[in-house]
């Protein structure tokens, strides 16, 4: 497996040189990826769990890019809603070729009703702009000019170079709905469930192959987000996993191997601002890690 780190990118005291320190630790403790959220209207609901000031995810990956080399970058997630396609396709593709570590595209719908009212963006159809939204993005990175045709966009012969330096830049679609599984199955590389329990993946992860199959399509891969909260914790079906002792977040990546899990990405922040470590306790959760559970460098549990 390969391990990665959540950037924090939002909150007070949250500066460039705080972000490029985050940034640099992961890379320096062995790291091989890091992945940033998305919020673009931070409206009152927002601002209670990811207070501002809120950095732009790809203005971010941008800027490590050229400050910190070495590490895959991503986003977890983006509301892929909020943006047109074509933007968010130049935006990946663009920092793909921009770091040579490369990039990873997170997809999800997100939740704030309130923001997708300031965006103008309508929520209930969330869904289906998101499933089409994708479409439109792979059209973009494979097709040059491109032309698509949709329900919410179309165009004709838009020009879309450079494309991906990879030969697939991998979405990773989040989420845990019977909507989220099936798109994940038919547009994702990769599932990326966050806070899953290891009852929940037994339970979503058959019905995700049988969605990819009956798109003719292979499955994709497992690549969870886990909050990681350390202190024991009863071994109870619903226990998030990376809840608990250094001993049962080391099982819990065991049996993330066994289900085939192929990159697990560490997210300190506990979920709300009142909770939150500082910097340098977050570092040493992160060293705790790395000194008593995975090796990074190989991508082993310890």
């Amino acid at each position: 497996m390969r391990f990665g780190v959540n950037l924090l990118n939002f909150g007070s005291g949250t500066t460039p040189r705080t972000l490029e320190r985050q940034a640099t630790d992961a890379r320096t403790l062995g790291f091989t990826f890091a992945m940033i959220s998305d919020h673009i209207a931070v409206t009152p609901d927002v601002h209670e769990v990811y207070p501002a000031p809120f950095y732009d995810q790809f203005v971010l990956a941008a800027h490590l890019a050229g400050r910190v080399p070495g590490l895959q970058l991503g986003t977890t997630i983006t509301v892929i809603p909020y943006r047109h396609p074509l933007q968010t396709a130049r935006l990946a593709a663009n920092i793909d070729q921009l770091n040579d570590a490369g990039f990873i595209l997170g997809a999800g719908v997100g939740w704030s009703a309130a923001e997708y009212r300031a965006l103008g963006v309508p929520f209930e159809e969330r869904g289906a702009i998101t499933d089409e939204y994708l479409a439109a993005i792979r059209a973009a990175w494979t097709q040059d000019p491109c032309t698509f045709e949709g329900h919410y966009v179309s165009y004709e012969g838009v020009r879309t170079a450079p494309a991906p330096a990879a030969a697939q830049l991998p979405v990773w679609v989040g989420g845990d709905s019977p909507a989220a599984l099936r798109r994940a199955a038919r547009l994702g590389e990769g599932w990326h469930p966050f806070m899953p329990t290891l009852q929940g993946l037994r339970a979503r992860l058959p019905v995700v192959a049988a969605e990819a199959e009956k798109a003719g399509r292979p499955a994709p891969a497992l690549v969870p987000r886990l909050q990681i909260a350390l202190g024991a914790r009863p071994d109870t079906e619903d226990r998030p996993l990376g809840h608990g002792s250094l001993d049962q977040v080391r099982g819990d990546l065991h049996a993330l191997a066994g289900l085939g899990a192929t990159h697990v990405l560490f997210d300190t922040y506990p979920g709300g601002p009142a909770a939150r470590a500082t910097g340098d306790e977050d570092r040493r959760v992160l060293e705790l890690l790395v000194e008593k559970v995975v090796d990074p460098a190989t991508g082993d549990v310890r």
